[in-house]
């Protein structure tokens, strides 16, 4: 088998999300993703990874990771290179799965478990449909897209959202209602006011529901490490599966400091790539819970290893969904696989609204768990005449 082709697909009503397939001499095709900077990712794609790619065995997937990693235009960060690396990877997986009439699951050690725990982030229909800086809002005249526009409900009737995911079996939320709060100083201070007001959402939640759900706070590294010390010390009161990103993940014993002074768990990073970035996080001791991005860290090759490097320092993994359908394929199956993973993030309005409006199969939710997909590799494919949209932008490189 040999590669032949690879596009990368993009569609204007869906800005961030970059789509890639990579096709091969004998018609079976690999679908990967990634988010954030779609033509600097199609850039790379076309001008690094397919002049080296075309033509090669698809299968030599750990060869291919390598390479899209390590070499010379590889970086350990999650730029753009790494971003097109990890939609390759996932679709050399997705490849090899098709190949084999396999799952990635069964491809990667078979499954652990037939499904995951599932927690809701709460961000609405529009939240990643946008390019630029993602925002909460708390505006009363925010107008609803649909019955799950969660963002504006955590800030306006934490309760009531609370009361209707534990309808629907899920017993663990995201929210960040600081995030609002740190642009009066860039993230520099907090008033004693402004913590009171960025706790209010958390303590009507735990009033309403008591234990029933678990509260999990996003904080985007959006503050210093003395503001969000203060944050920390008092969402502690309310009772914190674990605090997200705290500061930026630019330095681990940062990191380290705010964890034993806070004394609440600590969940990080979506936005770090390769294992190095996480073995320093995890040898500083430094974080609690790993959160991986697969279209982020490297692909699916990057994402096991980081979370078998988590395993040794018996650290659980969660991970990310908050992008776009393809990498929630891609993040179950992985988490399928994984001993120690014990979450997969999803978002209602993002799995219920416009992820079916991409993608022929979407995961199963019931009872607060997500359900393996029962097709080989992924589990999902594009669906047919997605390209031919008026919308997309299909850019193409093929063995001459």
């Amino acid at each position: 088998m040999r590669v032949t082709a690879i596009e990368t697909i993009h569609l204007a009503a869906y800005p961030n999300i970059t789509f890639v397939e990579v096709h091969t001499d004998q018609g079976i095709t690999g679908l990967g993703e990634t988010f954030r900077g779609p033509q600097a990712v199609a850039a790379h794609v076309h001008e690094a990874i397919a002049p080296y790619l075309l033509g090669k065995n698809p299968l030599a997937i750990e060869a291919h990771s390598h390479f899209m990693l390590n070499g010379y235009l590889g970086f350990n960060s999650s730029g753009a290179e790494t971003r097109a690396a990890s939609a390759i990877d996932i679709a050399l997986w997705d490849l090899w799965g098709k190949a084999t009439n396999q799952s990635i699951t069964q491809l990667l050690g078979g499954p652990v478990r037939e499904s995951i725990r599932v927690y809701n982030t709460c961000a609405g229909y529009t939240y990643n449909k946008a390019g630029g800086r993602r925002e909460v809002t708390g505006d009363t005249k925010a107008r609803a897209e649909g019955p799950y526009e969660d963002q504006i409900a955590f800030m306006q009737r934490p309760a009531e959202l609370a009361h209707s995911l534990l309808e629907m079996g899920i017993t663990a939320m995201k929210i960040w209602p600081f995030d609002p709060l740190a642009a009066k100083s860039g993230g520099q201070a907090i008033s004693l006011a402004d913590i009171k007001r960025g706790i209010e959402p958390f303590a009507k939640i735990r009033a309403a529901v008591g234990d029933k759900m678990d509260l999990l706070c996003e904080f985007h590294s959006m503050w210093n490490l003395p503001a969000a010390i203060e944050i920390g010390r008092a969402l502690a009161d309310v009772g914190i599966y674990w605090s997200e990103d705290p500061i930026k993940m630019v330095n681990a014993d940062a990191l380290a400091d705010y964890r034993r002074q806070v004394k609440i768990p600590v969940c990080a990073s979506e936005t770090l790539a390769t294992r190095h970035a996480f073995r320093d996080l995890l040898s500083r001791d430094a974080v609690d819970y790993v959160m991986i991005d697969l279209s982020w860290c490297g692909g699916v090759s990057e994402a096991k290893k980081i979370a078998t490097l988590a395993e040794a320092w018996q650290r659980p993994i969660a991970p990310h969904d908050c992008t776009g359908p393809v990498v929630l394929a891609a993040s179950l199956q992985l988490g399928l696989n994984c001993p120690n993973a014990i979450f997969q993030e999803m978002v209602r309005a993002y799995t219920t609204g416009w992820y079916t409006e991409l993608v022929t199969e979407l995961p199963r939710v019931e009872g607060g768990q997500m359900h393996a997909l029962t097709k080989p590799g992924l589990g999902t494919e594009l669906l047919p005449g997605l390209k031919q949209r008026a919308d997309a932008t299909v850019r193409r490189s093929e063995s001459k």
